[in-house]
C-alpha cells in the first residue's frame, strides 16, 4: 500500500523514521493490519528487515492505534466502510467477487480475481463478474474519500462487464453512496465517501 510512495519519499530525503511513522498512519488507519502485519509490511515493502528497531515500531503502531480508538468513539454506529462491507457481500451473492485491498495496483488486483476465482472452482462457481479496489486505490479514499473501483465480466465479455457495472453501481447507491460512471467498460466507477 504505502510502500512504493514512501520508498520514493525515502530515496528523496524523508529519513526512515518519518516513512515508517507515515505507513504506519496509512495502514492503522487502513482498517486492514493488525500490529503484527503493520511490523511485517514495514519490514517487507517500506523499509528492508532490521532497518529499525522493533520495540520502537511496535510503540508507533500502538500509538497510532490508541488516536484511531478514540477517533472511533466519534463515529456512526454504521460508517461507510460497514455499508461498503455490506454491499460487497451482496455482490459476492449475486455471483461478483467483490476484493477489497486486492493487492496494490490494478494489475495486483487482476491477478487476485484471477486467483480467487480459480481457487473458487473457476466455471463451476457461478461467478459471472468481478469488482475490486486495490493498495492504491485505499490510499487515495484515505487522502479525499474518492474509491474507484475496478469491474467487469469474468471472461472479459465488454457488454457483460457493463452490465455488471450497472449493478454494482444500483447496488452502491441502494446502499446510500453516490456513484460516478459514464457506462463506459473503461471507466471505473468512483464511489465518492466524502
Amino acid at each position: 500500500m504505502a510502500a512504493k510512495k514512501n520508498q520514493e519519499r525515502s530515496g528523496a530525503g524523508m529519513d526512515k523514521e518519518a516513512v515508517a511513522v507515515e505507513s504506519v498512519r496509512q495502514f492503522v488507519w487502513s482498517g486492514f493490519y493488525d500490529a503484527d502485519g503493520i511490523v511485517e509490511m514495514i519490514d517487507e515493502a517500506v523499509l528492508s528487515p532490521g532497518e529499525l528497531d522493533h520495540g520502537w515500531l511496535r510503540a508507533r503502531i500502538e500509538e497510532e492505534f490508541r488516536k484511531k480508538r478514540a477517533d472511533e468513539l466519534a463515529w456512526p454506529a454504521i460508517t461507510d466502510c460497514d455499508r461498503l462491507d455490506q454491499v460487497f457481500e451482496l455482490l459476492e451473492q449475486q455471483g461478483i467477487l467483490a476484493l477489497q485491498n486486492a493487492g496494490y495496483t490494478q494489475d495486483n488486483g487482476l491477478d487476485d480475481v484471477t486467483q480467487f476465482y480459480h481457487e473458487a472452482g473457476g466455471e463451476q462457481s457461478g461467478i459471472g463478474g468481478y469488482c475490486f479496489y486495490h493498495g492504491q486505490d485505499l490510499e487515495r479514499v484515505m487522502e479525499n474519500g474518492d474509491l474507484h473501483l475496478t469491474y467487469g465480466d469474468i471472461r472479459g465479455d465488454d457488454e457483460k462487464g457493463i452490465e455488471i457495472g450497472r449493478r454494482i453501481k444500483r447496488a452502491l447507491e441502494t446502499a446510500g453512496f453516490t456513484v460516478v460512471w459514464d457506462e463506459a467498460i473503461k471507466t471505473r466507477l468512483l464511489v465518492l465517501l466524502r
